[in-house]
């Protein structure tokens, strides 16, 4: 007996050999992407006609004294990228290096990171079948001065392509708070001069690092309309932006059945809309054609339409929420009834922090009848909980989570655009107006931002709880280091703070002080936590000590 069940496990351990060695030769030999084919390469000069200014043909790049990068690029596809990749090629080395830091910190085996590169490399095999030739070209140009350094994941245009489905691959670590975005709209009677007003909060979390490199990118392109949108380097995908017609986008991310196979990144869905749709219904029509392999909302804004709506897609279903009011309100859960409906979609709403903060924008809205972009900015702000309960700091269930990539405000009647500038949203918000980016002549390096729109930094900066969250900021996600974490002063960082009151239990009980960590555990039973998935871990852990002590 002994020996058959021997034969079988080391058949089953051959077969699982044999299978990766396939998919190792697979992935290195027939799975790799290759670059689309371009007439000849293109190598732009770029020179600097005044300190801190950057050009190429009628192409710039600069820092603004905001902090915030600015650049303006037209052409091609190829071109584009080219273009972009030559101006920008510190920020495009800076944002893989940190993109990957942050994975090996996720990821800290070497033997499990190999298997997971040969994973991604299986799973998105005909990611390129997914991808419009304009983007891949435009990619393909932007991959020609990426860092050799990263070679043994996979050729550079490969590496790069695969980053654009970055916001996709969040979308498995939601129970890690990385992904958790807010955005709404008012309109009509719902704002104080009836006009379109978007807001949103991009909070996609890996790293304050990978947050540092903003860019503002003004698109002129050969074919579509002309577009703005916040990005990083080597992005060309669209995370929150506004076109020349009046049309915004953002994207949240809502809870998907696990893919089978690679599918458009959201992103290139948001892009194209963004470049060839005017209206509502040709956002539709172009959002219907792509297939995901997540589930996501955009938001759409429409000055043509003079509303806005949010178009819900799962893996295989696409969707248009309207709503008679003129406020519409979008955080991580679907709500048209082909979609709202759901098993998936209701047990999200009951086991995340969705709809908790999806109640406080809407209680906010509530209390300004007429929005303004200051109101909007403050709105976007907010870190208590409904009813103004202090829920904590950095809370999941605020609509300021104090991680936010970008904050945004779009006011696309008068072709506005207000961005946050560092740390998250509490910076000060410049203001650009697309009716002048797009002529500018840069021959010398000036600011080009409408300095007298600029909405002051939150007065929160200079306050102790600030000063505070900092400190513990550094043990507040799952994946971040315990090291030297003092629980006593953790709680008196943050004492509102569910977490806060978790993490002392959790150190307390490693160290078998159980009575200690009882008492944080049922301290953080008492604070609104944010999700299930953490109560429950909570309670069990709270049993556990019980059991314990004699």
């Amino acid at each position: 007996m002994l020996k058959r069940l021997l034969k079988i496990f080391m058949g089953i351990v051959l077969f699982v050999m044999l299978s990766l060695a396939i998919l190792v030769i697979y992935v290195q030999n027939v799975a790799r992407l290759e670059p689309p084919l371009v007439a000849s390469s293109i190598r732009p000069h770029v020179t600097s006609p005044d300190s801190g200014l950057f050009v190429s043909g009628k192409s710039w790049f600069r820092k603004s004294e905001s902090g915030l990068y600015e650049l303006y690029v037209e052409g091609s596809p190829y071109e584009r990228g080219a273009t972009i990749g030559a101006l920008t090629q510190d920020l495009v080395r800076y944002q893989e290096k940190v993109f990957n830091d942050q994975i090996r910190q996720l990821v800290p085996s070497q033997s499990r990171l190999e298997v997971l590169k040969y994973f991604v490399g299986w799973f998105n095999r005909d990611l390129q079948e997914h991808v419009p030739d304009e983007y891949q070209l435009e990619i393909y140009g932007i991959s020609q001065v990426a860092s050799n350094d990263y070679d043994y994941i996979a050729p550079a245009y490969q590496r790069i392509l695969n980053y654009h489905a970055a916001h996709d691959i969040g979308h498995a670590l939601q129970n890690m708070s990385l992904v958790g975005c807010t955005s709404f709209a008012t309109w009509g009677s719902s704002s104080a001069d009836n006009s379109l007003i978007v807001g949103r909060n991009f909070d996609f979390y890996v790293g304050d690092e990978f947050a540092r490199n903003k860019i503002i990118a003004f698109y002129n392109p050969d074919q579509g309309h002309k577009f703005m949108m916040v990005t990083f380097g080597g992005m060309a995908g669209v995370l929150s932006g506004m076109n020349t017609e009046g049309l915004t986008v953002t994207i949240n991310a809502a809870k998907a059945e696990i893919p089978g196979a690679a599918a458009t990144p959201v992103s290139l869905v948001a892009r194209e809309i963004l470049q060839y749709a005017s209206t509502i219904e040709e956002a539709y029509s172009i959002a219907k054609r792509r297939k995901l392999f997540v589930a996501e909302s955009f938001l759409i804004g429409s000055v043509n339409d003079g509303k806005a709506v949010v178009i819900e897609k799962s893996n295989d279903k696409t969707a248009m929420y309207e709503t008679q009011e003129t406020h519409l309100v979008c955080t991580n859960h679907f709500q048209s009834p082909e979609l709202g409906n759901t098993t998936l979609n209701q047990n999200h709403k009951q086991n995340s922090a969705s709809v908790y903060r999806f109640n406080r924008v809407a209680e906010l809205l509530n209390s300004v009848p007429e929005n303004t972009v200051k109101k909007t900015i403050a709105i976007l702000r907010d870190k208590k909980g409904i009813g103004d309960v202090n829920i904590g700091l950095g809370n999941e269930k605020a609509i300021n989570q104090l991680i936010a990539h970008h904050s945004i405000v779009f006011q696309p009647e008068m072709k506005l655009v207000w961005i946050s500038t560092d740390p998250w949203q509490l910076g000060k918000f410049v203001c650009y107006d697309l009716n002048k980016m797009f002529d500018l002549n840069m021959t010398s390096n000036i600011e080009v931002y409408e300095e007298e729109f600029e909405v002051e930094a939150d007065p929160f900066l200079l306050s102790a709880a600030y000063r505070n969250y900092v400190k513990m900021d550094q043990y507040r996600f799952p994946f971040a280091s315990k090291e030297g974490l003092n629980p006593d002063s953790v709680v008196y960082w943050n004492p509102d703070l569910y977490y806060a009151h978790m993490l002392a239990g959790d150190y307390y009980l490693n160290q078998r002080s159980y009575e200690k960590a009882i008492h944080a555990y049922e301290t953080a039973l008492l604070k609104e936590i944010a999700t299930v998935a953490e109560k429950e871990h909570i309670q069990k852990n709270l049993e556990t000590c019980r059991r314990k002590l004699p």
